[in-house]
């Protein structure tokens, strides 16, 4: 969920995450493909532009504002060849056009910062509206998802010079850490978008005491996400919307009951579907 405050037009971070005016108090941020299902996993995961266009096309419908884009090649294999990722953000666009797109700098296939900074070329109506950053190295069940500090640090760089908001993927309490020493070295700029991933083997669970602890830390001027790995999305989503309380720009979000103000906060959900951050 996001932290805003509800003024006439939204800031550039609003609009860049789909908290423009008109979407009301939740936005819907749909990752369609994600890294890992197939189509022998499952019939239904878009692989192909078109594909993935019908679908986010197709949630348009319940609100969708943004759209989290992972490419696939001609084999449906995960990719991050730069002209393959424009091919998918201009058939998104074409199909919603009012939808912010969020393209994946991921660590998980690639590790090195000259394959993974490439998407961040696009040009003109293909270039993202936000691209991900995940602060740490960490493992999944089968994988690990390298992130070096200098290749973080490079392509944080990169996304501020090219004017892409970074989407900041947090998985524990050291990757938020990491995010504090990055702002006190200038080398990102508030107000921070953060997108807090649970459930995964090796970091923190859909719990509310490990969402606690993160949103304890969460800097000021901040907005956040949260989702799940696999089926600890659904949990994830709702222990993320018990944490919503009113409140104004540059408050830190803490625990409490406090029914939110729907005038005064804009809300996000990472709704990731069809397996999308499964193992």
């Amino acid at each position: 969920m996001a932290r805003a405050s509800a003024e006439s037009g939204g800031t550039s971070t609003e609009r860049s995450i789909g908290l423009d005016e008109g979407h009301g108090t939740f936005v819907v941020n749909l990752a369609p493909t994600g890294m890992i299902p197939t189509k022998e996993m499952t019939p239904h995961v878009p692989i192909t532009p078109a594909e993935a266009a019908m679908d986010v096309a197709k949630c348009a419908s319940i609100g969708l504002t943004t759209v989290h884009v992972h490419a696939r090649d001609e084999d449906g294999r995960p990719t991050s060849d730069r002209d393959t990722y424009g091919r998918f953000v201009e058939a998104v666009r074409e199909a919603v056009p009012d939808v912010a797109v969020c393209v994946s700098c991921s660590g998980r296939n690639d590790p090195t910062y000259e394959t993974r900074s490439k998407v961040l070329d696009l040009e003109g109506a293909r270039r993202p509206d936000l691209a991900s950053l995940t602060l740490a190295s960490l493992n999944f069940p089968k994988s690990a998802s390298v992130n070096a500090p200098d290749t973080v640090i490079r392509l944080a760089e990169k996304m501020k010079d090219r004017g892409i908001k970074p989407e900041l993927e947090v998985f524990d309490l050291g990757m938020m850490n990491y995010a504090r020493y990055l702002i006190d070295k200038g080398v990102l700029e508030r107000p921070f978008y953060f997108n807090i991933i649970l459930g995964n083997v090796a970091s923190a669970q859909p719990d509310l005491v490990h969402l606690g602890a993160l949103l304890h830390d969460l800097p000021e001027h901040s907005y956040f996400s949260v989702g799940g790995v696999g089926d600890a999305q659904l949990q994830s989503n709702v222990h993320g919307l018990h944490r919503v309380e009113a409140s104004a720009w540059g408050s830190r979000t803490t625990s409490g009951s406090t029914r939110p103000d729907r005038d005064s906060v804009r809300t996000s959900i990472r709704c990731r579907v069809s397996m999308s951050s499964a193992s």
